[in-house]
Order: structure tokens, then sequence, then C-alpha cells
């Protein structure tokens, strides 16, 4: 089993900054590919594939949004700038490999003035 851990969250100004840490466990983390999503709206984020050789962004966050990888520490990041109120929202990463699938407690983010 894979589990995974997010952080970072916490209240943005607009225009401001978070940088978010999903850290997993239990299972060989270089072999899943991982994407941060938005709970209620099920919209993913970002993806990035198992090296970090390959990512895409939502339309919404194109030019603000940042996903890596460092898999020598298990973890993903999604670094947040220019932040806008329609981006607060439950944040959750997900671990995909084939048929096998996990997802973490999720980090909430809130933007407002």
């Amino acid at each position: 089993q894979l589990q995974l851990v997010e952080s970072g969250g916490g209240l943005a100004q607009p225009g401001g900054s978070l940088r978010l840490s999903c850290v997993a466990s239990g299972s060989t983390f270089s072999s899943y590919d991982m994407r941060w999503y938005r709970r209620q709206s099920r919209l993913v984020v970002t993806y990035i594939n198992t090296d970090g050789t390959s990512t895409h962004y939502a339309d919404s966050v194109k030019g603000r949004f940042t996903i890596s990888r460092d898999n020598a520490k298990n973890t993903v990041y999604l670094q947040m700038n220019s932040l806008q109120p329609e981006d607060t929202a439950m944040y959750y990463c997900e671990a995909d490999r084939g048929s096998m699938n996990y997802w973490g407690q999720g980090t909430q983010v809130t933007v407002s003035s």
C-alpha cells in the first residue's frame, strides 16, 4: 500500500503564494504518477509522471502553479503563485499506477483578503 500525507495549506492573500507537499510512504513512490486535485469539483489541477519529465496543468492554473517531485524524498510538491480566490479548495494528492490509486487526507487552501 501507499500512504499519502498532504501539508502546506492555509490562508493566503490574493496574489500570494503557498507550497503544498505530499509525502508518500509504504510503497515505491517512484512507480506512481502523481496528481493534485480539488476535492469538491474533482478537478485535476496538475499531473506529473513518475520521473518528472512530463507535466500537465489545468488551464486555470497554467503559469501560476508548478508541480515537482523528489523521488529520493518520496515527495511531490505544488508551488502555487499568484493565488486567486477561485483557487480556494481542499487539495488532495493522488498516486496512480494503473489500477492502483491512493489518496491522502487533503490540505485546505483558502485565498481571501
